[in-house]
């Protein structure tokens, strides 16, 4: 075979051949098949997967394609492996605040094995959904990721040809794989931070109650007042919607029946930056007299409240890069089954600290 590789110098000023022996210029499938010493259809066939190309030859065909930049290197791998390099992650989250911190997660897992993350939207429509599923199969994916749009049970896909991971979002089948944040740990952890702060008076407004989260948040909460020997202000918990005009609502009504209470645990940094307004328009200095708290650790809404407001991050990416390493393992053949708990952690501002 002529490996044409005498590289001679050239004269005027020319570029010398490169040391394969290949000018600089488009590279063909001949090229490949000449450098691998194999026929055009020969080397075709071991590019495109086919059967009847013995391993050895398709080796050395899939170097030689990567020796000349012929296709991506990841291509010329996953005909090797059997993979192709990416993985799917679809989201119901249609805001981003916790399918992003999942994926960059995921991605720095991910990245460190050089498996590239296709990210896609179902808008919390299951059709659009099983769509993205099909296209993301059709592009051969290794496997996905499914980030729900908030954190209760969710029907699972059933039997699939990829390994698949819930994330956020748990899967109702026991023999799925689904990470999930420790809602009642976050709601424990919640409360003990304000009793270290010296807090003993403590409400607690929170969102929907259709949300599982939301009560677990609450069953934590109330879990460790009764470990304190501490009562909740009002008996209970209030229910509403996640937003500031529901926190700013029932402040002032809470304030109207207990106004000796020094502390309100808020459901999620929206409701918290509502209580922080009724504070300020009544008098009231945070942490001062009353500490505030609020859930997700959502920056924007937490950095920029006045006073910064402490809240329960959910560890979103630790949860994305848990759910990459699940992945890998059912990918290598390891599955494994059953939720899988987050810890949550604080996040330490001035609406708690004296």
């Amino acid at each position: 075979m002529d490996e044409a590789q005498d590289g001679t110098p050239s004269s005027g000023g020319r570029t010398k051949p490169p040391k394969n022996g290949f000018q600089n210029k488009t590279t063909t499938l001949s090229d490949v098949a000449r450098l691998a010493g194999v026929s055009i259809a020969t080397a075709s066939k071991a590019l495109n997967g086919r059967s009847q190309v013995r391993a050895e030859t398709r080796e050395r065909v899939v170097a030689a394609a990567e020796q000349l930049s012929f296709s991506p290197n990841s291509l010329a791998r996953s005909l090797l492996s059997g993979r192709s390099g990416t993985v799917g992650l679809i989201t119901h989250d249609l805001e981003g605040r916790f399918s992003i911190p999942t994926l960059m997660g995921a991605e720095d897992a991910f990245g460190s094995g050089k498996v590239s993350v296709l990210l896609c939207d179902a808008r919390g429509d299951s059709i659009r959904e099983q769509h993205h599923i099909q296209a993301l199969l059709g592009r051969r994916v290794d496997g996905l990721i499914i980030v729900g749009a908030r954190p209760d049970p969710r029907p699972s896909l059933g039997a699939m040809p990829v390994p698949v991971v819930y994330a956020y979002a748990p899967s109702e089948d026991p023999e799925d794989v689904s990470l999930v944040c420790d809602n009642v740990g976050g709601g424990r952890l919640s409360v003990e931070h304000l009793i270290a702060c010296g807090r003993s008076r403590i409400a607690i407004i929170t969102g929907d109650a259709s949300y599982g989260a939301a009560n677990d948040r609450v069953t934590g909460a109330q879990q460790a007042l009764s470990e304190a020997g501490l009562e909740m202000v009002g008996g209970q918990a209030l229910f509403g919607a996640w937003t500031e005009e529901w926190g700013r609502g029932a402040t002032r009504s809470l304030l109207a029946r207990h106004p000796d209470l020094d502390a309100i645990l808020c459901g999620s940094d929206q409701i918290a930056r509502g209580a922080l307004d009724v504070l300020r328009e009544l008098g009231k200095q945070v942490p001062t007299d009353v500490a505030v708290m609020g859930h997700d650790n959502w920056e924007i809404l937490a950095t920029n409240a006045r006073p910064a407001l402490t809240s329960i991050d959910m560890n979103l990416e630790e949860l994305g890069r848990r759910a990459a390493a699940k992945l890998f393992e059912a990918m290598e053949g390891n599955p494994s089954h059953g939720v899988e708990m987050v810890p949550c952690k604080l996040a330490l501002r001035a609406s708690t600290a004296s």
